[in-house]
């Protein structure tokens, strides 16, 4: 009888560590797809306004998005990397979620990506439904 209580308990155990940990993981992968998009808008207000006030089309500073998102990466203590091309800056974060109940079980930790994308736009361009 002992043998099978403890089967049991660890099956129960291992089921309450997937709703509990794979909720936690779930909750982290959404705070980072967050955080690389905010980071990405962060980047694409770096507007070349002296081509801006030229020509009225809206064009990055490359370094300068890239240097915008790394900063508000770094602000927030996330890493992850920036890439910029054309007129679009995107996000990609990585963090990695230490399991509280799967540990018990041998799974330590679980990785959440999370990627974003923006580029710079010119107000309301429509009206909204």
């Amino acid at each position: 009888m002992s043998a099978f209580v403890v089967v049991l308990m660890l099956g129960l155990l291992a089921l309450a560590g997937l709703g509990l940990d794979g909720g936690l993981a779930l909750a982290a992968k959404v705070r980072v797809t967050g955080e690389a998009e905010s980071a990405a808008r962060a980047g694409a207000q770096a507007i070349d306004l002296s081509v801006y006030r030229a020509t009225g089309q809206l064009r990055l500073v490359p370094a300068q998005a890239d240097a915008l998102a790394r900063g508000y990466l770094a602000g927030i203590g996330a890493t992850g990397t920036v890439t910029v091309s054309g007129d679009t800056v995107t996000v990609t974060v990585t963090t990695t979620y230490r399991t509280q109940l799967l540990s018990l079980v041998g799974v330590r930790e679980i990785g959440a990506h999370g990627a974003g994308s923006a580029h710079p736009q010119r107000g309301i361009v429509a009206e909204e439904a």
